[in-house]
């Protein structure tokens, strides 16, 4: 997995928890439910990564 690929991960990630914050500091449950499925949707996209990182390792302990 690129580099590249992970830090837009986590940019992802982060944008959605800010959504979700001023989603709750201004009682927006759309914007505050936005925020959490952008949240949930960088996780997996992160559990990937993490996966492929770990079958690449694996791959290359065993050549």
């Amino acid at each position: 997995m690129s580099f590249q690929d992970k830090v837009q991960h986590k940019a992802e990630e982060a944008k959605g928890a800010a959504k979700d914050k001023v989603g709750d500091m201004t009682d927006d449950e759309r914007l505050q439910a936005e925020g959490e499925s952008e949240k949930s949707s960088a996780n997996v996209k992160q559990a990937g990564d993490k996966v492929k990182d770990a079958a690449g390792k694996a791959k290359d302990a065993l050549s």
